[in-house]
């Protein structure tokens, strides 16, 4: 067998690994997956395909596309964890497909191989392909963006433009600006660096071009304008867009520093490789196809490491020029240590999870975080260790086998890293983070009758229950949702009621409340 053919072969394998494997397997992650899966079921419920619900309320968090891809999905398969990760799956195979094919013809098909293996064995992207979330399909609507414009650059043609603006309208209806901005900043800086400000102008005022992304953008807007007024439009573009880049929303990030510290470990295994691209910045400026992947992570890096909100898969929207860059630079890594240390560092602390949890269980400020730490512990078992113990083991051969050059042996590691984190080290943890959501689903369920969610926001208990829960104050009678350190504010604020414990396990609850002995009839 050829390297090319081989390289190909482990580019599928680890795609399929990496988008497939274990989709259906966990549960629904709170916040984010929760709440795009209610919505999209309340959606279906409704039948209201224009404005977004979540537990009855508006959500204006996101545009319309990803809802209407998971309620396909769901309509046809049913209404399940891998029905509604499926769009999101498919969104990223075609982005690693999309990444092949480019690069091959910039480059060659071995690179291309090697940019796929990159991107799909990576710690971050196997995770957000999972995951019933807009990002899969944002990124690669983000990424047949700039591939267009870099056809277009090279030979001007009106079908690759329209192309573009065909991506530039999808993505906007997936994210909304961020999916216009950033390749606008971008190439304008990148066009301005070669003197050929001219041809960005052109392209950029294009009226056939601005037509198809108006013809896309536009009848959604109107239909939401229609059934909802101007409250799409506030809570989109001014809470969730202005809002996120000028305000720290849900305690996530706002710091200068916190993308260089994400920036190595989203790229695990490939950490030592992406130092050895990163060294040849400055002679890669001078090549026309590497100076635009640069300047499209710089624009990602900075704008999000100046923006208030910032999470870690962010940076993914710059992630693809990184995949080809590593893969065209494969050969500049030559140190073993550089290459093998991160992803051992990783592995070795993920084989001692289990005590980590232990040592952090005093400095656990809630009851909540306590008792899911408790939980985690018991669902590490040997099997666990044995697993962790064998990938330390298979790692560390890797590294020290001579025949493999270090980006290879790398690769060996990060079809070692995912079926480690996807196989052993995802299952319980979603078993103790969200699992006992999903029991208390099914038990509140089974027993019918109204029930409200106290001070919690785990939506996913929704989808499974198959119902809205309302965040509405409680009262005799009612099951209730919430969390095992709010009980006790829940009974000093509704007068006269008792509660009758229902289910209890890794930090939520249900109670009935139910009218407390009158102690005078005593």
């Amino acid at each position: 067998m050829t390297q090319r053919r081989l390289l190909d072969l482990l580019a599928v394998a680890a795609v399929v690994l990496a988008c497939f494997w274990q989709l259906g397997a966990v549960p629904l992650l709170d916040v984010d997956e929760g709440a795009f899966s209610e919505a999209t079921r309340e959606m279906l419920a409704s039948g209201n395909f224009v404005s977004t619900t979540l537990d009855g309320e508006p959500r204006h968090d996101k545009p319309i596309l990803i809802y209407w891809l998971q309620a396909a999905s769901v309509s046809l398969l049913g209404l399940d964890e891998l029905a509604l990760r499926l769009p999101s799956a498919i969104a990223a195979a075609l982005w690693a497909f999309a990444l092949y094919r480019f690069t091959a013809r910039m480059a060659d098909r071995d690179t291309a191989a090697v940019a796929v293996l990159v991107m799909a064995l990576g710690l971050q992207v196997g995770l957000i392909a999972k995951a019933a979330i807009a990002d899969a399909l944002l990124n690669l609507l983000i990424t047949l963006t700039f591939f267009d414009i870099y056809r277009h650059y090279q030979a001007p043609r009106r079908g690759t433009l329209l192309r573009v603006y065909l991506w530039l309208g999808l993505g906007f209806l997936t994210k909304g600006p961020v999916a216009v901005a950033l390749p606008l900043v971008t190439t304008l800086v990148f066009y301005v660096s070669l003197g050929r400000w001219r041809d960005w102008l052109r392209a950029v005022f294009w009226l056939p071009g601005i037509a198809l992304f108006l013809a896309i953008i536009v009848p959604w807007h109107v239909a939401s304008y229609l059934d909802q007024g101007l409250a799409f439009f506030e809570g989109f573009y001014l809470r969730h867009n202005v809002g996120r880049y000028t305000e720290t929303m849900e305690g996530h990030g706002g710091q200068l520093w916190y993308y260089f510290v994400w920036a190595p470990l989203i790229v695990l295994p490939f950490t030592g490789l992406f130092a050895a691209a990163l060294a040849q910045l400055r002679a890669d400026w001078a090549h026309p196809l590497y100076r635009l992947l640069w300047l499209w992570f710089g624009a990602v890096f900075l704008l999000f490491s100046l923006s208030s909100t910032q999470l870690p898969h962010y940076l993914l929207y710059g992630g693809t020029p990184l995949f080809v860059l590593m893969a065209v630079h494969r050969d500049r890594l030559r140190g073993r240590w550089l290459a093998f240390v991160p992803p051992l560092l990783l592995a070795i602390a993920l084989l001692f999870l289990p005590e980590i949890l232990r040592l952090a269980e005093p400095y656990a400020k809630r009851l909540y975080e306590k008792e899911i730490i408790t939980l985690g512990q018991t669902l590490f078992g040997p099997g666990y260790r044995i697993g962790m113990a064998a990938a330390v083991a298979a790692m560390l051969a890797v590294a020290f086998w001579r025949r493999l050059v270090p980006w290879q042996g790398l690769v060996v590691v990060g079809f070692v890293q995912l079926l480690a984190v996807t196989g052993l080290v995802l299952p319980p943890y979603f078993a103790a983070t969200q699992g006992p959501v999903k029991e208390a689903a099914a038990v509140a369920r089974e027993l019918g009758g109204p029930v409200v969610a106290y001070r919690v926001r785990l939506p996913s208990f929704s989808v499974y229950r198959e119902a809205i829960t309302p965040d509405r104050p409680p009262a005799a009678g009612d099951l209730v949702f919430t969390r095992v350190d709010r009980v006790d504010r829940l009974l000093s604020e509704v007068r006269g009621v008792a509660s009758e414990v229902v289910y209890r396990r890794g930090g939520v609850t249900l109670i009935r409340l139910v009218p407390a002995p009158d102690r005078r009839s005593r």
